[in-house]
Formats: structure tokens, C-alpha cells, sequence
């Protein structure tokens, strides 16, 4: 099944408004697309199958508070194209990314539903989360939803939070543990390994000649993990590399700009990849300035000894895992 990106609800409907399948739909930021957000994209998927609806995400750009109080919007854990492409994963059929503005913030909850969902996007069903938000203010709950559902004829179904440990699943529990470190413990609450996505620049040559060679990065992302060493996986082209990524200023060489240094532990070539994709399984240990390049030579080869113990004990686990 092919996938379809809109930008309007009017767009949407001229793609499938004569089909008379209508919308399954699920409406959201979807800021990391998580476990939580997983378990309601799975629900759409399955009751569009159910009622022959098309599987559909409808969600923000940029986000609300970016444009409404953007001194309190949050650092993003993802960029739009990685939210397009989680959709796609989870088995959608369409996203409609509707471009934030205040027209659109100045809608009350009524007409939201009346223009937006059942006119444009001829809407069938719709699952939320229970604090499920909408309209002017944010003036609509799932309450409201339930009667407007009622009134225009399609259903609502209310989709339980996840919980990890006893701790609800949320974008903003991920971002606190990335911005801590934690990325293995972000991993068990995305699903999947946090990654970091963007373009290779040019460094300041230094790994190359006093330690070991490094990819520099310019990630895209807003939200970066804390500074730090980690084991990581680069992926450029069509392969993926075991590596090793340094978060922070190079303090034993006095950088002062912050960066993105990946070294990879099983590559042989010598092209330089235009894009990277990183991801982080797990922190090694903090930045720190040491007495010189020598030292730091020495502490970088622990490092990724580590790591290849690492990736030697997942293949295993992964290993043992598959049937006979």
C-alpha cells in the first residue's frame, strides 16, 4: 500500500472524497511517536481495516505552542520527515500535516470538527488519547468530542495510556531521560533507539590527527542527549555501522562550539557520507578534559572496547532469540 503525505484537508478529499471510504483517523503532534503513540496508530490501522476507512494521521507544523507561546514549547525528540516515516512504519495510509497558523489556532472546537474532520477529511472514526485536547484555548476535551461525534455521525474511541515501570509513556519523559543520558532507557519507551538525523560537515580535523578519525554531524533535531560518550550505530547509504559518538566541546583540545563526533568501529572505506542517521543505545561515561591527546587516545580505546562487547552480546541475545 502506498503512502500519501497532504497538506490541507482539501487535498485529502480530493484524493479519496469519492472513494466513500472516509477517515480513521488519529490527530496529534506525535513528537517522537512512542509507545503510547504507537498503541493508537495500531488502533487506527486496525478499525480502518474493519471498515474499509483510510488509516490516517492528521498532526501539526509547526507545532501549536511554537507559534503560541513559544517560549514554553518544548525541544522536539523528531523532525517532521522521521514522524512522516514512523507513520508509514506503523502501517498508515495517509498523513495530513496541517501548517499551523493562527486561523487555524482561532478555531473553536465546534467548527475544528465540522470543517476539518467531517467535511475535509470525512471523517469515520477518531482515537485519542484521553487528554485528547482541541479548538480554541484548547477549549475541547474527549467529552465534547464524544457529543460532536454524536451530532455529525462518527464514532470515538478512547485509547488507554501506556505505562513502563509505572510510569505513563510521554514525549515529555523522553525528553527528560535524553536530556539526562538515558538514552537506553528513552530506547524501552520509543520502541527503537533514539536517532539523530543530519547532514556531515567538515570538523576541525583533530581526531583525525591526535586520536581516531570522526564523522561531524550537524543534527536536525532540536533535542540532543546529554554530553557525554555513547555507544551508537551510524547508518549511511545502505548499511549500518557499529560506532562510537562523543556529545560536547572537545575540552582536552579547548573546543568551544558543541559537536556531534562519530567513529566508526567496522567501516573500511574511504568515502565521507553527505547524511547520517545516528543511533544511541547506550552511555559510556561523561565528557571529560584529560591531560592530553595520548590519555584521551587511551580512554577513546576503552571506550570502544566497550562497545564492541556490546554489539557482540546483542547479536548474541538477537541470536538466541530467533527460532530454530
Amino acid at each position: 500500500m502506498s503512502f500519501m503525505v497532504f497538506h490541507s484537508a482539501e487535498d485529502w478529499a480530493a484524493r479519496y472524497g469519492a472513494s466513500g471510504r472516509g477517515s480513521v483517523l488519529a490527530i496529534g503532534n506525535f513528537d517522537g511517536i512512542h509507545l503510547g503513540h504507537q498503541a493508537i496508530l495500531r488502533g487506527v490501522v486496525e478499525r480502518a481495516k474493519e471498515r474499509g476507512g483510510v488509516a490516517t494521521a492528521l498532526t501539526f507544523e509547526p507545532p501549536p505552542l511554537k507559534l503560541l507561546r513559544p517560549e514554553a514549547a518544548p525541544l522536539r525528540l523528531s523532525t517532521n520527515e522521521q514522524r512522516l516515516t514512523w507513520f508509514r512504519a506503523n502501517g498508515l495510509e495517509a498523513a495530513v500535516v496541517l501548517r499551523f497558523t493562527m486561523e487555524l489556532a482561532r478555531l473553536s472546537p465546534e467548527d475544528f470538527v465540522r470543517d476539518i474532520l467531517v467535511r475535509g477529511l470525512h471523517l469515520r472514526a477518531v482515537l485519542v488519547g484521553e487528554n485528547f485536547r482541541f479548538g480554541h484555548r484548547q477549549a475541547g476535551d474527549v467529552r465534547l468530542l464524544g457529543a460532536l461525534a454524536e451530532e455529525h455521525g462518527f464514532t470515538v474511541e478512547i485509547v488507554p495510556p501506556v505505562t513502563f515501570r509505572g510510569e505513563i509513556v510521554s514525549s515529555t519523559v523522553i525528553r527528560r531521560e535524553i536530556q539526562a543520558g538515558n538514552v537506553s532507557h528513552a530506547a524501552r519507551l520509543l520502541g527503537r533507539p533514539f536517532v539523530l538525523t543530519g547532514p556531515v560537515v567538515t570538523g576541525t580535523g583533530t581526531g583525525r590527527r591526535f586520536t581516531f578519525p570522526t564523522l561531524n554531524m550537524a543534527p536536525e533535531q532540536e533535542l540532543l542527549p546529554a554530553k557525554g560518550v555513547y555507544i551508537t550505530q551510524a547508518k549511511f547509504g545502505n548499511a549500518l555501522y557499529d560506532a562510537v559518538t562523543n556529545i560536547g566541546h572537545r575540552p582536552t583540545f579547548n573546543g568551544a562550539s558543541l559537536s556531534v563526533e562519530t567513529h566508526l568501529l567496522d567501516y573500511s572505506g574511504n568515502e565521507t557520507p553527505q547524511r547520517i542517521k545516528i543511533r544511541f543505545w547506550k552511555r559510556l561515561r561523561e565528557e571529560k578534559k584529560f591531560a592530553g591527546a595520548d590519555e584521551l587516545r587511551a580512554q577513546i580505546a576503552r571506550d570502544i572496547a566497550r562497545a564492541e562487547s556490546f554489539f557482540a552480546r546483542l547479536r548474541r541475545f538477537r541470536a538466541l532469540r530467533q527460532p530454530a
